[in-house]
Formats: structure tokens, sequence, C-alpha cells
């Protein structure tokens, strides 16, 4: 962190967060769901996904661009057994996914699976939370999601697909649950925006020009991305040495479960610009599933022999010089006891961002401690 990095409880920048939300219109209960996953992905060191997309990708999209609804007006359209349909109505994404895990989870106990697909969604924060939704309920939790086109496929050149995660979770007798929250490109826009925010080059190989040449200047990657211009490299990198045509497949299994099963839009569709150059609704898809764990065995049986295999992986033989080896969801435990007490890491650009919005909305209850640093500097 840098040394203008300034921290703040996670109870304050919740109930900011709560409060902007409230502010552009969107209902109390809807505005608590909102920031309450914006928060969980700070409180897991998350900040790709946390407080630092409330005004590029919320606040804007409801306040200046216009192509977001504050309110949810959420519609079903089918429901069948253990499946369902939705129609999000492009409200708010964190609304949509939590309404549309809880469904999954409602019919996993009743079928022993649940899917839940929803079309017209919008951004819905960090995946991860709807599976670890799951997990609170004693089942093992999936979701996948579309996004604006990003990745190029394999010995393309052109963005298609979107980042397109397909995140896994399961409990276990450990104080954290198995999660593999990631893209399915090497990295993905929300990590390119924390690099712009903190001044940062980007490694090359994560993002590739329309010849194939390596970008790394963070600000010109998110223009030329939306320009169509530039591409991210899916996981195992360009070509198929080292395995590309591997996250390019998964990137394209997860379009299909966002598009195809919800009859929703797809690739250049989700790219947020119509034939006149205007900002339009993304449209975007995702998939819940929910499998209830008790359907098939016994739960806190199911936990052990989880916890088990992690800890078997953990204590295999590690590599010369390495200090351990992590399981996935560990790292993020582990950013929850480091910042439990500490709270969220708030650049400058962020602070900016914070007091620009406040200042809109008229929220005169809050001082953030970077003003009174600043002020008695």
């Amino acid at each position: 962190m840098s040394k203008e990095t300034c921290w703040i409880d996670f109870a304050t920048m919740q109930q900011y967060m709560i409060d902007v939300f409230k502010g552009i219109g969107v209902p109390e209960a809807d505005a608590a769901t909102c920031a309450d996953v914006l928060i969980a992905a700070d409180k897991r060191g998350v900040d790709s996904h946390g407080v630092g997309r409330l005004k590029p990708i919320y606040y804007d999209r409801i306040v200046t661009d216009k192509i977001q609804k504050p309110v949810t007006d959420l519609s079903v359209l089918r429901n069948i057994g253990a499946t369902a349909v939705v129609d999000g109505g492009h409200g708010m994404g964190m609304v949509i996914g939590h309404e549309c895990m809880t469904m999954a989870i409602e019919k996993a106990k009743q079928f022993g699976v649940g899917v839940v697909v929803a079309r017209n969604s919008t951004h819905y924060g960090m995946a991860a939370y709807y599976p670890m939704m799951a997990c609170d309920a004693g089942m093992i939790g999936m979701t996948a999601t579309n996004a604006r086109p990003s990745i190029a496929p394999t010995w393309g050149v052109e963005n298609m697909l979107g980042t397109n995660p397909l995140v896994f979770a399961m409990p276990t007798d450990e104080p954290f649950v198995f999660t593999n929250d990631y893209a399915t490109s090497i990295s993905q826009r929300g990590k390119i925006e924390a690099y712009a925010r903190d001044g940062k080059q980007l490694p090359p190989g994560w993002v590739i020009d329309r010849q194939g040449r390596p970008m790394t200047d963070p600000h010109a990657v998110l223009d030329a991305l939306v320009a169509g211009e530039a591409a991210l490299c899916p996981i195992g990198g360009l070509g198929e040495e080292n395995g590309g045509y591997k996250g390019y497949g998964y990137a394209t299994v997860v379009e299909i479960l966002s598009a195809a099963l919800q009859q929703g839009a797809f690739l250049k569709a989700l790219n947020g610009i119509d034939d006149a150059g205007n900002k339009t609704p993304y449209c975007l898809g995702h998939f819940f599933m929910a499998i209830n764990i008790e359907a098939f065995t016994d739960l806190e049986a199911f936990k052990k022999t989880t916890g088990d295999i992690l800890r078997e992986l953990r204590n295999s033989q590690k590599a010369e010089g390495a200090e351990r080896i992590y399981t996935c969801g560990e790292k993020e435990h582990l950013a929850w006891l480091e910042r439990k007490d500490k709270g969220v890491p708030v650049g400058t650009v962020l602070q900016k961002q914070m007091i620009q919005m406040r200042n809109e909305l008229g929220l005169d209850n809050y001082t953030f401690p970077f003003e009174q640093v600043a002020a008695s500097a």
C-alpha cells in the first residue's frame, strides 16, 4: 500500500455504500444487499470488486449513463421443478444474483439440486458471493456470468468473449470455504482498473492489441478494450503451447450457460454500445446452481472429507524456496484476518471518488479519515 492509502473500518464503509445506493434511487433493502456484496469483496482482499467499483460500475451507469435501473423489477419467466428462468429488467445485478441463488437454494432443498438462470441483468459484483450463499445453507454453490467482450479466442486478436468466471464454493470443516473465484482470462478488467488506480504497469502477456503485441499501460488498455482495439488473453496465454485453448474453451462454456439457456444476449451484443455509438444496457446473463449435499451424503462427513483433501494438498512436498502451498479460498481468509481490525484500504483515486459521490448526494454526515489527515498536514 502507498503512503497515501487510508484505512476505513468496514462498518463505516458499508453504511456509506448503502447511503450512496439509496441516494441514487436504490430501495433500502436492495441497497443493503448491494453494499453487502461489495464489502464482502473488500473483506476478502478482492479490491478489484469492492468499493472501488461503486462509482464507475454502479453510480455512473445509473446517474450519468442512465443504462441501469436503480429499482429492480425481476420477473420469473419459467419455473419448472428444479429450474427457473428470470428476467432482471436491467436492474441491480447484486439484487438479481441474490434472488436467483436464493431460489436455487430453495429448489435444492426440495429436489436435491436447483438451477436458475437470469437474463437482462447487470454487473453482479464478486461472483463468489453467490456460491458462498449456498455454502451457508450447507450446499455446494456454482455461478457463471458472461460480460463485456474482452477475451480473444485462441489464434485470434479480437475481443469476443467476456472475462466469464466459472465459480464454485464448497463447505469444509475448516474456518473458510473452498472457492475458486477467477476469470477465464489471465486477468480481468477489475484488476486492470486497480493497476490504473495505483499507477502500475501491467505484466506483459495479459493484454494484446489488434496486431497481437503486448500492451502494458492500464489506462490505454481500458480505453482500447472499450474501442475493441485490445483483448485479454485467456488462461494459458496466447496460442496452444501453454494451454490457452483451455481458458478459451471454459470462457465459451460460460457464454453458453449464461446466454443460450435463457436466450439472452451474447458476445458483441454485450458491449453496451448501439450502432449509433450510444451507451445501452449490458443485458448480461447469469447461471446459478445449488447442490444439496445431504441428498448425497451426510453434510459433516462431506465437510471433513473436503477438509482432508485440502489439508493433504497443503501438506504435500513444497518446491524449493516455497514457503507454503495454498488451497482455494485460503488467501482470501488470510486477507480477512489481516483486515478485520483495519478495514478497507482506500487510495487517492478512490478517496476523490468517495468525496465526489458524498458531495453530489449531500451525504454531509460523512467526514472521512483521509480528509482529517489532509487537513492536519
